[in-house]
């Protein structure tokens, strides 16, 4: 017999799983002691995988041209790159301090950031994972701004005193070169010029740096001589400063509205003054004052007019008016409107080189929420469609559920439909950020994730491969009237904002049925169809749940012996139902309390309904005697039995689907059997029982409307989660109320002294109760749609402490026993075709002899985890999960070919434990602190698959695996691809004779060590990244990091060798020419006296 009382747990586990308590109680040995578990601890291993959707609060972005790979920093310190379609990656500064700006190395695999605390990193981006190679941070400087010249390994940094630093991008060293505010400017200027906001090069000049300060003066400054050789003042502020590829003129922005052209020889006064949205008065004054232009680019084309993109200076008077992004172009200026407000914008160009013509043919436009790619080379600038993720917050995400190896007809049909819900107008052109190489990932199982949201819509996303792409979106909110105005809004409203809101969902992907529970308690059933229709009536039904505890003291919690059950087997009558075409007749009236009035008002005209998800049946809950309905809790659906149910703080509803009717009405309390020592029921505070209908109809109603039915989407302003919701709270009513908390349909042994399994419902309750309903279904074919599906209530098969997660049921060896399903048939098909693909799959039936137990029920609480064997409702084992927090979500999941229970905790533990033993295999620490959203988000699939909310707009993947873990470095995409960098342009013959062309400039010889010196020590304090070779060595795993580590520095060498060659031989050409010169000077002057000379 084999024993599972010996913990096996992974090594380096942190002391917060003390917690954790084995309690592995093996009960009266049976056969069930032989199932062999194959799976061990060492087949897990947690770490984050990929990161998708929107990054949330954006605030910097740059462009690599030649490797087409776009970065953006956000105010939390996250840095997210994004290449072709399925090319995404995710890095964070541990500071977590917002980055102010990004520069890349062009074309080297490398990017530089600039954080608020005043540090900036070299980002290795030649590796899967990007690391940090170096890091400096400056002590005593505020940094404002940097500029990275194209194939210059010197940085500048400007500072908030005005003053401007060089750094060696290579080293990660300052140089002792230092540029001062008060040698920039003019000395009789009184005031500081306030900080540095723009440094760029004359692109025809390497050796002139412009330099804008606040203030609006810019400095021209003479690198080699180090004196300023023109300034340039304007009395208004400067946000931005671009130049014409020529280098002869350069564009400010100003803070009101205003752009001026200088002419880099002309410093006394602009050349051109223009306010793009400013009303020119007509008596030639000065035009009234606009918005800051607080960003300009000037970009050049061979064929035509320059162009000139800006965002802001909007005129005060456009109050209440979106976001502009402004494109001049010769004679015509293009407003842009955007949905949500600018934080930067890049034109992409077709060279690298600042000093040709600069052809631009895009702008990356990165917004608030959004990032928008318009086309410059077609008319009307048409955008780009976006093929990232990024649209996952278009309305808040309210629920989250994750299906891995799912059929694999799914995502084609789901994408067969959802292609006709896209947009039409993009542009014909490519997505121009295509840089990258996707991971060759071994990982082929179809993955499907499905989100719900605030505005009663539902999207579902392919997620295979690490990737995520939306496949269909389902509006549910046009199953009901909208209300026009705030005067017709419906006065049965129980929630002010988001009255479609998608509390949780139930969805069979074999099947492909889907059932969603809305915030105002209504529950909608859909069917899978290839085919358009239109539906007259939509099917409603109406249900009437109310409940009110009986003034009994509460008994003693006994044994764990099973209760006498009760023999009712009749199915129950309709509560209070109403004819599915019949309009509602519940009390209104004004001076009379709110009755049998549901919250939302089903539309009355013909739906016309796409191919894809369509309605079936609409369940609502109505208003009982004044008091609005509670929110729903908990659903499921079975497409095998024909039937939905849902639950709530009142008790629990089954309705037959296909036959739209309410089959079972029922309060918590009638679950359990009168003589059930395990039901817990407090005494009530309020008012006695007042009689009631067959089955349950009492009142419970004294928790405030707006205490219970507040917006999933409120949850996110209260950013804590710290307590069970089973523990101790603060209302009495909320104590005294217990809920259904989750369902599981299966095929099992209602009572223990059956031999043979069938349908049964698994109740569990959020005080930890698990009761059996047994399920007595007609014969399939035209009697299911007739006769009467009978419901009987079997009493309580076992408690746990804490609200009760998931559950599930394994067969004798130990395999899951998946609940019974009807394969999918298109419900608008002939009928020849549905028959062929209707017959429902056949049920194994494991059947039962006396004294014999064939299968287990696996329960997961908030506390605990238990085993029990069925028929004989023994417990076999239990675990004791957590005594300090509890489980947010829990899961009965397959991994390494067997199953197991994934647990995340409270505490940000996250855990699993083997079945049937309940072993821990993994305990680690992973999220110290979780928020509501992760709590509601947080969802665990099989095969190691996870992920959560980590933001509101970004979905985080993470895997439990360790085989998923092992092999992530190859199913990672690639961002460095090796590329050629563009030729230079070409001086001209002229250009090279009278020297027009650009000036090149020896950076070394200024900003080296032994022309400018050493910096000062305390400046700034060099930190040497985990990336950097020294770390790299350190941090040294598994062959394929060790091979790709190794191809980088050869990769770095072999350049670093190259540059050598090439220096080498330029000083061997130099020589050789002195020489040259040397010996044919001698022969010149060999036979002249000295007086001749």
């Amino acid at each position: 017999m084999k024993k599972f009382n010996i913990r096996k747990v992974l090594d380096g586990l942190t002391a917060a799983s003390s917690s954790s308590t084995a309690a592995a109680q093996p009960g009266t040995p049976r056969d069930n002691d032989a199932i062999q578990e194959t799976v061990q601890s060492d087949h897990f291993q947690l770490c984050k995988t990929v990161r998708h959707g929107f990054p949330y609060q954006p605030s910097s972005m740059a462009f690599d041209p030649v490797q087409k790979i776009l970065a953006i920093g956000t105010q939390t310190g996250a840095l997210r790159l994004f290449g072709r379609a399925g090319v995404e990656c995710y890095c964070q500064h541990e500071s977590g301090a917002a980055v102010i700006q990004l520069q890349f190395l062009i074309n080297e695999g490398a990017l530089v950031s600039a954080l608020a605390d005043d540090s900036i990193h070299l980002w290795n981006l030649r590796q899967k994972i990007p690391a940090i190679l170096h890091s400096l941070k400056f002590n005593r400087e505020r940094i404002t701004y940097c500029h990275l010249p194209f194939q210059s390994k010197w940085l500048y940094i400007g500072t908030e005193r005005g003053n401007i630093h060089i750094v060696n991008v290579e080293s990660f060293t300052l140089s002792g070169y230092v540029i001062m505010w008060n040698k920039a400017i003019e000395l009789s200027t009184k005031t500081h010029p306030g900080p540095v906001v723009h440094i760029s090069d004359n692109p025809m000049d390497e050796g002139k740096l412009l330099i804008g300060f606040e203030c609006g003066v810019v400095v021209l400054w003479d690198l080699k001589s180090k004196k300023a050789d023109y300034r340039y003042n304007y009395d208004e502020a400067i946000h931005s400063v671009a130049w014409h590829h020529e280098g002869k003129q350069f564009v400010c922005s100003h803070s009101d509205g205003t752009l001026t052209t200088w002419n880099v020889r002309a410093p006394a006064k602009p050349g051109q003054i223009i306010t793009p949205h400013g009303k020119q008065p007509k008596d030639g004054k000065k035009p009234e004052p606009c918005k800051p232009i607080l960003k300009v680019e000037y970009k050049t084309t061979r064929a035509g007019d320059p162009f000139m993109v800006l965002s802001g200076g909007l005129s005060y008077d456009t109050v209440g008016r979106r976001a502009c992004l402004t494109v001049m172009h010769g004679k015509s200026t293009a407003v842009l409107e955007m949905d949500y407000a600018i934080v930067d914008f890049l034109t992409l160009c077709e060279t690298p080189y600042p000093n040709d013509f600069q052809e631009p043919y895009a702008v990356v436009v990165l917004l608030e929420k959004d990032l928008v790619v318009i086309d410059l080379g077609q008319i009307g600038y048409p955008i780009f469609e976006n093929p990232y993720p990024l649209t996952i917050h278009e309305s808040p995400v309210t629920c989250c559920e994750y299906f891995a190896d799912c059929p694999d007809d799914l995502i084609p049909a789901l994408y067969s439909v959802g292609s006709r819900q896209k947009r039409q107008g993009y542009s014909k052109k490519e997505w121009p950020i295509s840089g990258g190489n996707w991971g060759q990932g071994t990982q082929s199982y179809p993955e499907i994730i499905i989100t719900g949201h605030a505005d009663g819509s539902i999207k579902f996303w392919d997620a295979s491969a690490f990737m995520l792409q939306v496949l269909y979106k389902l509006k549910t909110a046009k199953v009901f009237e909208r209300a026009r105005g705030k005067e017709e809004k419906p006065s049965t409203d129980i929630v002010e904002e988001d009255p479609f809101a998608i509390q949780t969902l139930s969805w069979c992907p074999e099947s492909r049925m889907l059932c969603v529970a809305g915030v105002s308690a209504h529950v909608i059933v859909y069917r899978f169809s290839k085919q358009e229709i239109t539906t007259e009536d939509v099917q409603l039904l109406e249900v009437r749940m109310q409940c009110e505890f009986s003034d009994v003291d509460s008994p003693d919690p006994g044994g764990e012996q099973t209760p006498t059950l009760p023999t009712s087997g009749a199915p129950s009558s309709p509560q209070e139902t109403e004819p599915p075409t019949q309009p509602s007749t519940g009390s209104n009236s004004t001076d009379g309390p709110r009755d049998n009035i549901p919250c939302l008002q089903v539309r009355s005209s013909p739906l016309k309904q796409s191919p894809g998800y369509q309605v079936e049946l609409v369940i609502q809950l109505v208003w009982v005697s004044g008091e609005p309905p509670q929110q729903i809790t908990s659903l499921a659906i079975n497409s095998s039995y024909g039937l939905v149910v849902f639950g709530n703080s009142n008790g629990l509803a089954v309705v037959d689907y296909l036959q739209k009717t309410l089959l079972l009405n029922m309060g918590t309390s009638e679950l359990y059997s009168p003589s059930d020592h395990h039901q817990r029921q407090p005494r009530s505070p309020r008012k006695a029982r007042q009689p009631s209908g067959a089955l349950c109809d009492s009142n419970d109603g004294s928790n405030p409307s707006e205490d219970r039915c507040k917006s999933p989407t409120s949850d996110a302003k209260d950013n804590s989660f710290t307590r069970s919701r089973s523990s101790s709270v603060t209302s009495i009513e909320r104590e005294s109320r217990e809920a259904i908390s989750s369902f599981h349909f299966c095929e099992s042994f209602p009572r223990k002294t059956d031999s043979l399994v069938s349908p049964c419902l698994l109740v569990g309750t959020t005080q930890g109760s698990v009761m059996m309903v047994a399920v007595g279904l007609p014969p399939a074919g035209d009697q299911r749609l007739q006769q009467p599906v009978g419901i009987s209530s079997c009493g309580t098969l076992v408690r746990l402490k804490g609200g009760i997660l998931t559950m599930a049921l394994l067969d004798s060896t130990g395999a899951l026993l998946p609940p019974s399903y009807e394969s999918w048939y298109d419900p608008n098909a002939s009928d020849e075709e549905k028959e062929k693909s209707r017959r429902r799959r056949p049920a194994s039936l494991p059947s039962s002899q006396e004294g014999q137990d064939s299968q287990f029920a696996v329960v997961c609480s908030e506390k605990q985890a238990k085993v029990v064997a069925l028929p004989s409702q023994t417990r076999i084992y239990k675990h004791n999960i957590t005594e300090t927090s509890f489980v947010l979500r829990a899961d009965v999941v397959q991994m390494a070919g067997a199953n197991c229970i994934a647990c995340f905790c409270a505490n940000g533990h996250i855990m699993t434990l083997s079945l049937p033993s309940l072993r821990p295999l993994l305990d680690v620490n992973y999220l110290p602190l979780t928020d509501m959203r992760i709590a509601r988000t947080f969802c665990f699939s099989n095969l190691g698959q996870a992920l959560y909310l980590t933001s509101p707009t970004e979905i985080q993947r993470i895997t439990y695996s360790q085989e998923t873990c092992d092999n992530l470095q190859e199913m990672l995409s690639e961002l460095f691809t090796p590329v050629e960098t563009p030729e230079a342009p070409n001086r001209g013959f002229f250009k090279g004779l009278f020297g027009g062309g650009a000036q090149s400039l020896d950076r070394e010889d200024l900003f080296g060590e032994t022309a400018a010196g050493k910096a000062s020590r305390s400046l700034a304090q060099h930190i040497p990244g985990p990336g950097s070779m020294e770390g790299m060595k350190g941090a040294a795993s598994g062959v394929v990091g060790d091979l790709a580590r190794a191809r980088i520095a050869l990769d770095e060498r072999g350049q670093k060798l190259g540059e050598l060659e090439e220096r080498t031989a330029a000083m061997m050409a130099s020589a050789e020419s002195f020489s040259k010169h040397a010996h044919d000077m001698m022969l010149k002057y060999k036979d002249k006296k000295w007086y001749q000379l």
